[in-house]
């Protein structure tokens, strides 16, 4: 293992080392400080107010007057967009101004903005009703006329016939308008109005019913949209016009007409003064439409002043929100006026943050400095990774699985390239791959609009990858004879369309899955030794690196050399009947199955230290073999039962390595203190009584025996499961392989095959559908799950505890990018 620790560190293998710290801010220099703090982005604050609620914290009413100046600016959004005015952020223009000017600026602005509306609002309903006027104007004058007309004529035949009646209430609305009175119209009345289209047939129903028909309702459509005074959208209308008599029935009608949203306008009998009335309104018309013009360029043109400023604004007041929710999270000193604070920062971020500090110690003109300092603590630090744009999408991969404990093994290292590596066997298809690689060039292009920093490059690797998979190589000629080199990529084209095509890439691919598959678990047990190593755990080293190595090359690590073996001797022997019979019958002869020199005694020695326990082994095998199994019989109780014995003696060694360092935490009238504690091998007498009882925890034995069982058994099933997991690499590309068969010879070729050009054209946009949507889409979702899974739980299980939690800085790029 010396090869190992002699190893130069790995950039972006373990998290950044990290340093908890104290701040002692005076008032006067506290704000400028995290504001600066907030710039550069390294320090993440701990909440030392938890206990308190939101109301009751130090800066309450600052954060108030900012989340008002935060609704202030969301109104004016909303009014730029309900406007329709295109902004754009002025750089030129930009001013530096304070807080308190900008809330006074934003202010005036609101009041102005809602004098306008309510001024805008007035003038539109004021035209809404003038148009209503007009309208009803033009379509009720045709029916008075008309029924003038229609009166004189009945009272006229009326007359002829001598026919009177006494009692007027019991007359029809017809009979009572022709009375002899001095004028045609005498008792009959009418009012006339604009309702909403939808509404007309219930409202004709409701006035039938209340006037018990004595009425007479004549309608027509408006003509044009109107807007609906209380939705504010434009809707079709209707005119009408109701003949009535006697006050009651008007009554009636008018309340009708309320309760259905009817809006009444009067107009008169005589025609002159009906055409006097339309002209005079359509003058006013006229003069609102400027007016309204008018006001509509002043708003959209103070709106679009507003807009020029309103991301700077935006982000200014989130900024200034974000500083004094961060204050809130301190400790307030009221005898010495001071903030105390702590928080997690990286380690090589100290020069920075004691800059960012000496800069606001200056600036607010302070008369005395930010002390600045570290402290030890016994919680565990947050995870911190360094990414760039190709490796942060690998990054999110794995902390979508869980975040890594604080200098863990960071498996995102090897998923760059492991991640893209088992997509391109799943996706082996070159001709497919190049359309991936079309539609990555395309995210490329748009990479700043879409915001997705890393995905085209993960894209393109994919697609570089896959395309190797399955590329040929060129064809050389000697004389008449055409001849391939060996092809270092893909499969020989000759296997296409024989007989034992299916049968061979099966094999091939099949053996291929389990090598790739035994290769990355090792992998990911031998990071498990690193993790151990790191945090000096001998006990993770001795008793489940080394066994599970064993245990796991003894079985498939075995498997993966036969394969070797026998691709490269070319040896007919059956690798399904040497693993079976390996179990079932050790010492039986193997005949042709043998690959190599020695094969039998290795088979043995295998099984008896994957505890092989048939009663018939013991009888042929030798003193030296029983002796092994007992010894191994030993070494697998030591395994499950070290931890559990040197637990119970030393509940200060496990196999956590955050439990080999136990801190004290000492709380002070001023803020807090922490002293750091040795292990349990330090002299005990030299210990603090408090540091001696936190130091000793309760030892469950029920719990540890339980929990190493639980190890145990999942380990060596999962070595099984897992192994056989690494099989869909074989299923996946054998399924998209034969999806590319079927599509292209039952669909394409079977369409090419008709002479009827309509049917050519169908099979191939229906080739097409397929190619995009089943071959692009879906496999390609298909197989980015499955590499998933492979390196959430086949990977990342042998090492990776993934319980720890990010690292979150305050961090104003964060708000602007929110912003974006």
């Amino acid at each position: 293992m010396k090869f190992f620790d002699d190893l130069p560190p790995m950039d972006h293998f373990r998290s950044e080392d990290m340093s908890l710290v104290q701040l002692i801010m005076p008032v006067e220099s506290a704000q400028l400080a995290v504001s600066y703090l907030g710039e550069i982005g390294l320090l993440q604050f701990k909440d030392l107010n938890e206990e308190k609620s939101p109301f009751q914290r130090t800066f309450v009413n600052q954060v108030k007057r900012c989340g008002e100046m935060s609704r202030k600016l969301r109104f004016f959004a909303d009014q730029i967009s309900k406007a329709g005015v295109t902004t754009y952020p002025d750089s030129a223009s930009e001013e530096v101004i304070d807080l308190e000017q900008l809330e006074i600026r934003l202010s005036e602005h609101e009041v102005e903005l809602l004098e306008m509306n309510r001024n805008s609002e007035k003038l539109q309903q004021t035209y809404n009703e003038l148009l209503e006027f007009k309208l009803v104007l033009l379509k009720a004058g045709r029916f008075l006329g008309s029924a003038q007309n229609h009166a004189v004529m009945a009272e006229t035949e009326l007359i002829e016939n001598n026919y009177s009646m006494k009692d007027e209430d019991g007359l029809s609305l017809l009979e009572q308008s022709i009375q002899p009175e001095p004028s045609n119209m005498a008792g009959l009345r009418f009012i006339s109005g604009i309702i909403c289209q939808s509404k007309e047939l219930a409202f004709e129903r409701m006035l039938f019913r209340a006037t018990r028909g004595n009425m007479f309702f004549n309608q027509a459509p408006a003509g044009e949209q109107v807007m609906d005074p209380v939705s504010g959208e434009m809707v079709h209308k209707t005119v009408f016009v109701v003949f009535f008599s006697g006050e009651q029935a008007k009554s009636k009608i008018l309340k009708i007409c309320q309760a259905f949203g009817a809006s009444c306008y009067p107009v008169p009998e005589e025609n002159s003064k009906q055409k006097q009335l339309a002209h005079e309104v359509s003058l006013r018309l006229s003069e609102l439409e400027a007016t309204l013009d008018a006001g509509m360029r002043h708003r959209n043109k103070a709106l679009a002043s507003i807009g020029s400023q309103l991301w700077n604004w935006t982000i200014m007041v989130k900024k200034e929100k974000a500083v004094y929710d961060t204050l809130n999270m301190l400790n307030f000193d009221v005898t010495k006026k001071c903030l105390v604070g702590e928080g997690w920062c990286p380690t090589f971020a100290k020069p920075q943050i004691k800059e960012a500090l000496h800069h606001a110690t200056i600036h607010s003109n302070s008369q005395v400095g930010i002390i600045f300092h570290d402290m030890d603590s016994s919680e565990s630090p947050p995870t911190y990774f360094r990414t760039n744009r190709f490796t942060n999408a690998f990054q999110e991969i794995v902390d979508a699985y869980g975040v890594a404990r604080f200098q863990e093994s960071n498996p995102a290292v090897y998923s760059v390239i492991t991640f893209p590596f088992l997509f391109a066997v799943m996706f082996g298809d070159w001709g497919h791959g190049l359309c991936l690689l079309l539609g990555s060039l395309v995210l490329i292009l748009h990479e700043k609009k879409l915001g997705s920093q890393a995905v085209p490059s993960v894209i393109i690797l994919i697609i570089i990858i896959g395309i190797l998979h399955s590329y040929p190589s060129d064809v050389h000629t000697v004389g008449l004879i055409k001849y391939r080199d060996p092809y270092p990529f893909g499969v020989d084209p000759k296997w296409r369309g024989s007989r034992s095509e299916l049968p061979f890439l099966n094999s091939l691919k099949m053996k291929m899955s389990i090598l790739l598959g035994v290769s990355q678990m090792n992998l990911g047990i031998i990071l498990s030794y690193f993790d151990a190593k790191f945090h000096a755990n001998p006990l993770d080293i001795q008793y489940q690196f080394i066994p599970q190595m064993i245990f796991l090359n003894s079985l498939f690590g075995y498997l993966a050399l036969l394969i070797v073996i026998k691709w490269c001797t070319g040896s007919q022997a059956d690798l399904y009947h040497v693993m079976i019979y390996m179990f079932l019958e050790p010492f039986g002869n193997l005949g042709e199955n043998q690959l190599f020199w020695g094969q039998k005694e290795l088979q043995v020695t295998l099984c008896i230290h994957l505890l092989y326990r048939e009663m018939d082994v013991f009888s042929m095998c030798s003193t030296t073999e029983i002796l092994l199994l007992v010894l191994v019989v030993i070494e697998v109780c030591l395994i499950l039962y070290a931890d559990i014995i040197i637990d119970s003696g030393d509940s200060g060694s496990s196999l956590d390595a955050f439990s080999k360092t136990i801190y004290l935490e000492e709380t002070t009238d001023r803020g807090r203190t922490y002293g750091i504690l040795g292990t349990s091998e330090m002299d005990v007498d030299h210990e603090p009584d408090s540091a001696r009882h936190q130091h000793h925890e309760d030892f469950n034995f029920s719990e540890v025996f339980v929990h190493q069982m639980i190890h145990s058994i999942e380990f060596v099933l999962g070595a099984v499961s897992n192994t056989a997991s690494y099989l869909r690499l074989w299923a996946l590309s054998l399924a998209h392989s034969e999806l590319s068969t079927v599509f292209y010879e039952k669909v394409l070729l079977l369409a090419w095959g008709y002479d009827s050009i309509v049917i050519r054209i169908t099979g191939l946009v229906v080739f097409a559908f397929a190619t995009a949507f089943v071959l692009l889409m879906m496999e390609t979702l298909s197989a980015l799950l499955h590499a998933l899974r492979l390196h959430w739980v086949e990977f990342m299980g042998k090492f990776y505890h993934g319980d720890g939690y990010k690292f979150r800085p305050f961090s104003f790029k964060l708000l602007a990018d929110e912003e974006d």
